[in-house]
C-alpha cells in the first residue's frame, strides 16, 4: 500500500525557500506533489530519496543552476491560445479602438501590452493576433507586447514560437492560416511557428514577480495577470497587484483570471467587469 510522504525539516525549509524566491505558496498538502515533481532530479543524481536530494540542494552540494531547474519543475506552466476568450474580445472591441482614438494623422498611438505570466507565449501571441486583426479592420495604432515569466525554459520556448498541432485547436481557422507557418523540416512535423511579422512585435524575457522593481515601462495600456495570483498567499497577492498597477498608464487595464477577481485589492484600481480592472 502506498503511503503519503511525510513532512520533514528539509521539506519545510524547501517550501519556505520556494515561497521567498517565487511567491508560490506550497502548503503541507502539497508535499506529495513536491515529491512527484522532484523525482526526476532524485534519479538524475542517483540519490536514494527526495529527502537526501533536498538536504544536498539546501546545503549547496548540488551543481550551480540546480535551484533554477527545481523552480522550473515546481512552477505550473499551463497555457493555451485564446484562453478566457472574453478578455480578447474586450481587447479587440474596447481597448484597441480606445488606443486608436489617441492617434493623430501620421502619428499612430502605440499600445503597450504586458503578459506578466507568459509561460510559453500563447497568451502574448493571442493578444498579438487580436491587435493585428484590429489594425487590419482599419484601427490606426501601433503595438508592442512584452511577455515575462519566471521560468527561463518557458521564455526560450516562447521566443522559439513553435507549437504542436494539439496546442492550436483553440486558434480560429482564419487566424491559424494567417499567423502560423508549417515547416518542411522533418523535426518540426506536426508543428507550426508564429509568422515573423508577429514575432517581431512580441518580446520575451525572464522576470520574477517577487522582485521589488520591474524593468518595464510605466505607461503600459494592458497587463494580463491571469491564473498566477491563485498560487500566492494574500499578502503576496496584494503586493504583486500594487507593483503591477504602478506600471499601468492612467486608464490602463489589468486582466486577471476568473478565479482571481475577488482577490484584487488596490486603491489604484476600480473594477469595470468581474475580471477587468482599470487604473484610476
Amino acid at each position: 500500500m502506498l503511503t503519503s510522504p511525510v513532512r520533514t525539516p528539509h521539506r519545510d525549509r524547501f517550501r519556505d525557500l520556494i515561497h521567498s524566491l517565487t511567491g508560490i505558496s506550497l502548503p503541507p498538502s502539497k508535499v506529495q506533489m513536491i515529491d512527484q515533481r522532484l523525482r526526476r532530479r532524485v534519479v538524475a543524481f542517483a540519490l536514494p530519496d527526495t529527502e537526501t536530494y533536498l538536504e544536498r540542494l539546501l546545503g549547496g552540494a548540488l551543481p550551480d543552476g540546480e535551484l533554477r531547474t527545481v523552480i522550473d519543475l515546481i512552477t505550473t506552466n499551463t497555457t493555451s491560445f485564446f484562453r478566457e476568450a472574453d478578455h480578447f474580445d474586450y481587447l479587440a472591441e474596447v481597448i484597441a479602438p480606445r488606443v486608436a482614438a489617441r492617434s493623430r494623422p501620421g502619428h499612430p498611438a502605440r499600445l503597450k501590452l504586458w503578459s506578466a505570466a507568459a509561460s510559453e507565449g500563447a497568451e502574448a501571441y493571442s493578444a498579438a493576433m487580436v491587435l493585428e486583426e484590429a489594425r487590419r479592420r482599419g484601427h490606426d495604432f501601433d503595438f508592442a507586447i512584452l511577455g515575462t515569466d519566471l521560468s527561463q525554459r518557458m521564455v526560450e520556448r516562447a521566443i522559439a514560437a513553435v507549437y504542436g498541432q494539439d496546442q492550436l485547436t483553440t486558434v480560429p481557422p482564419d487566424l491559424l492560416r494567417r499567423y502560423f507557418l508549417s515547416s518542411s523540416d522533418p523535426s518540426l512535423a506536426g508543428k507550426a511557428r508564429i509568422v515573423p511579422e508577429l514575432r517581431r512585435r512580441v518580446k520575451f524575457r525572464n522576470l520574477n514577480l517577487m522582485d521589488t522593481r520591474f524593468p518595464v515601462d510605466r505607461d503600459v495600456d494592458v497587463i494580463f495577470l491571469r491564473n498566477i495570483l491563485i498560487y500566492f498567499d494574500p499578502a503576496t497577492k496584494e503586493q504583486v497587484v500594487e507593483r503591477l498597477a504602478g506600471h499601468l498608464r492612467p486608464g490602463g487595464i489589468l486582466l486577471v483570471g476568473h478565479a482571481e477577481s475577488m482577490v484584487v485589492r488596490s486603491s489604484a484600481l476600480r473594477q469595470v467587469k468581474p475580471t477587468i480592472f482599470q487604473k484610476t
